[in-house]
């Protein structure tokens, strides 16, 4: 069954609305024409690997599809031109506070007034999904499953998802999100149609954050034109880049990476001690998205020298994600994250010349 209160998700940014929230998508016509051409003709999917960068609006897509399948219940699949749902759709509400029966959605668990958010989809999760695909839809319709995200799930969480779609019961549908599809499962990708979102352009761009309720969306137009110059297509970095601490925190961070291999300690220091501040984690998030998109541009900048050579900084960032996530478990220290980070990307730099 379905979770039946709203809780705020463990990546949704300080006043901005979450993508279930949300009944419009901008950017992506061609991804919401190609459900629709599938689900008209009467042979949708049953699976779909939605990837793209994090923050572009694949978390969105889905629950608006989720919210179009569920609204049309057993009705017979026919060519529609949108996937908007009639103003006042009764299963659009329920999707919106997650409590529609046929709708589950695996996530990082949520944080409560004891226990922090989780840093991984637990087993748990994914069999109280089973539970569900395990019964018929009361209304003979689809039964739903969003997963956000893939990249999220270990692997016995992805294992028990790949039973459910090897072998899905009638009429149901899995929205499987992804950061960095080429990383899922293979036998998960191997089972799903493939829909690949492509960052925002400058103009859909600005009307998401134009859309979005005051502060956000009420931004001066130079603060706006600055923070989607470096938000690299994605609605969540630009939405971070407004506000004035976390875009000092990008522009702190980038200058580190630029003068590596030298490293001046004495701002790493204040980094880290303000990343380990109670309350600092989206900023770390921010500043390990900075050092990723930072060492994805080396690497693509330098494809030609083989992926050998460019080896060590893809595996910093791999092993930084690993202790962040390490870190947020355990509630450790964050500040040695942060020092040792810097460190290891100096050492890969050198490697790397």
């Amino acid at each position: 069954m379905a979770d039946k209160t709203p809780l705020a998700e463990p990546d949704q940014l300080p006043g901005a609305p979450h993508p279930r929230e949300r009944d419009v998508l901008f950017g992506h016509e061609e991804a919401e024409r190609a459900f629709l051409d599938a689900y008209g003709s009467g042979r949708l999917h049953h699976a779909w690997l939605i990837g793209g960068p994090e923050g572009i609006g694949k978390a969105t897509l889905a629950y608006r599809v989720a919210k179009f399948v569920l609204d049309r219940g057993g009705r017979t699949p026919e060519p529609v031109a949108s996937l908007d749902v009639p103003e006042g759709s009764r299963a659009a509400r329920q999707v919106s506070v997650l409590s529609h029966p046929g709708l589950f959605v695996l996530r990082r668990v949520p944080a409560t007034e004891k226990k922090a958010a989780s840093t991984t989809i637990p087993v748990d999760e994914v069999r109280r999904a089973l539970q569900l695909f395990g019964s018929t839809a009361a209304d003979a319709g689809y039964r739903v499953c969003i997963v956000d995200a893939a990249d999220d799930l270990i692997p016995a969480s992805a294992n028990a998802l790949l039973k459910m779609v090897e072998e899905p019961p009638p009429r149901s549908l899995f929205l499987i999100l992804s950061h960095a599809p080429q990383r899922v499962l293979p036998t998960i990708r191997s089972r799903c149609r493939k829909l690949l979102l492509r960052p925002l352009a400058d103009d859909p761009l600005a009307r998401v954050i134009r859309s979005l309720p005051e502060p956000i969306g009420s931004a001066p137009d130079d603060a706006l034109s600055t923070a989607i110059g470096a938000a690299e297509g994605s609605a969540r970095r630009a939405i971070a880049l407004l506000d004035p601490e976390r875009a000092r925190t990008v522009q702190t961070v980038e200058g580190l990476l630029a003068a590596l291999p030298a490293i001046d300690w004495r701002k790493v220091g204040a980094l880290a001690d303000r990343l380990a501040r109670r309350g600092a984690e989206q900023d770390l998030e921010l500043t390990l998205e900075t050092v990723e998109r930072w060492a994805i541009s080396i690497v693509e900048t330098r494809a030609g020298e083989g992926a050998r050579r460019l080896a060590p900084l893809v595996e910093v960032c791999e092993k930084s994600a690993r202790a962040a996530a390490e870190a947020d478990t355990y509630n450790l220290d964050r500040r040695p994250l942060v020092l040792t980070l810097f460190g290891d990307l100096a050492e890969a730099v050198r490697a790397t010349r």
